[in-house]
């Protein structure tokens, strides 16, 4: 069944995955992650009413209860998950994917995510291969109030951002739920209302297309810094006074100015991370775990090393202070903080990333090939094998370093992609080693 990917269930609605797939899982999943309440939450594409209707169905069916938060972000059903404690919750959103596209992210006690080895597989198999008895005593869909505890928990965190000219995109999606009960109505704001068919631009802030109307209003609105939600909001991005587009790794360093000014600590990185920003955050103190790419990956590690707090180069955030799991809100508001405390000091967010970048960056590049592993094995012939890397990481992909460069290769878990980013000291290095890999990739198209 294609929509069951390494995170979450995804792909194209009534060709990947239909309602009567969505009413099995709603069916198992209470025997699966053995709890007798769901708590559900959606987004607004336009095929999430109809996939709630039927997942709802399936849970009462099972003869469990249904908490519907009604529409929500996908971080404000982590919340909920522990905030009504609860044993299992689900988001129906496909986050930044296109319209057609939707799914379903399932989380368990503490919000703690179930991904492809942690129950994801065995509710693909009950699904595919076990019988459906409906309960004689059906279960009750019961409403809840997620919004005003979520907001109540968010509402720490809002910097006084009275100094700072703002453009935010909200791209028609989960954002416009909170985004002006936390940051006001004064800033000015792109895609301020709900449309499920997403109008403007494609609900993914890492396509630099997606940005171009935020670049523009930035740039005519003289603002100090554009914020960009995904279409669930669990991922943020940003852009600076000029209008460039901040790569969300260094976003992370701009997270660790903020945290380890109070308490220095472990903080978790992606296998992507730019050496810039793990040499920026061990200067201030933290220890530096890097790991996985996927949030099912980051917050479980994130637990288990009691990290302060993750980032990753998708724009995914993770905060201790958040049940170790990932929030734009949460992210955006302690930028904002910095960046107000920044302006003060007669410093911009550009020239303070500029600050931080002490190597050539590739960015994460795609190429879409059938051959995936083979062309992965001839990268680590090549580079391991015939030459002397200085560390070699496998555990996502290879991630393989040298004195003045490094690289990681990694297969796309959500799409047919091989996944690249190269980094050099210089510029010239940067461009020799790029093509050098490309090279070899191409290869096996």
């Amino acid at each position: 069944m294609g929509a069951f990917k390494a995170y979450d269930i995804r792909g194209i609605y009534n060709k990947d995955f239909n309602k009567d797939t969505v009413y099995k899982i709603g069916y198992f999943l209470p025997k699966l992650l053995k709890s007798n309440v769901v708590l559900v939450g959606r987004d607004v594409r336009t095929s999430s009413e109809e996939i709630f209707e039927y997942l709802c169905k399936g849970i009462t069916d099972s003869g469990s209860d249904v908490y519907d938060i009604g529409l929500a972000t996908t971080p404000m059903v982590y919340f909920s998950t522990v905030h009504f404690e609860v044993g299992a919750s689900v988001q129906i959103t496909a986050s930044h994917n296109p319209a057609i596209y939707n799914g379903l992210k399932i989380s368990r006690t503490k919000a703690v995510p179930v991904g492809s080895d942690s129950g994801l597989m065995e509710l693909e198999q009950m699904v595919l291969n076990e019988i459906v008895v409906v309960a004689a005593k059906k279960g009750s869909i019961i409403t809840k109030d997620a919004k005003t505890p979520y907001l109540a928990f968010l509402k720490q965190f809002v910097p006084d951002t009275s100094n700072l000219n703002l453009t935010i995109d909200c791209s028609h999606g989960m954002a416009n739920l909170l985004v002006k009960d936390l940051l006001g109505n004064h800033h000015h704001y792109l895609y301020d209302h709900f449309d499920g068919t997403f109008p403007a631009h494609e609900p993914n802030p890492l396509e630099v297309e997606n940005c171009k109307d935020l670049e523009a209003a930035v740039l005519k609105n003289k603002s100090d810094i554009g914020v960009i939600y995904d279409g669930d909001a669990d991922r943020v991005m940003f852009l600076d006074e000029n209008g460039r587009f901040l790569q969300p790794d260094y976003i992370t360093a701009v997270l660790g100015r903020y945290y380890l000014s109070k308490e220095k600590g472990n903080v978790l990185v992606d296998i992507r991370t730019s050496r810039s920003t793990t040499e920026y955050l061990t200067g201030l103190g933290a220890t530096v775990h890097v790991w996985k790419v996927g949030h099912a990956f980051a917050k479980t590690k994130l637990r288990d090393l009691g990290a302060i707090f993750g980032g990753e180069l998708a724009g995914h955030y993770y905060f201790r202070d958040f049940y170790n799991c990932d929030s734009g809100f949460l992210a955006s508001l302690i930028v904002l903080q910095v960046v107000s405390e920044l302006k003060k000091q007669g410093i911009s967010i550009g020239s303070f990333i500029d600050s931080v970048i002490a190597y050539a960056n590739s960015g994460e590049m795609n190429f879409k090939l059938e051959n995936k592993d083979d062309a992965m094995a001839a990268l680590h012939a090549r580079f391991v094998e015939h030459d002397k890397p200085t560390k070699v990481m496998d555990f996502d992909g290879y991630r393989i370093e040298f004195p003045s460069w490094w690289f990681n290769v990694r297969k796309s878990n959500t799409e047919p992609y091989l996944r690249l980013v190269v980094e050099a000291k210089s510029d010239a290095e940067l461009q020799q080693r790029t093509k050098e890999l490309s090279d070899i990739i191409k290869k096996f198209d």
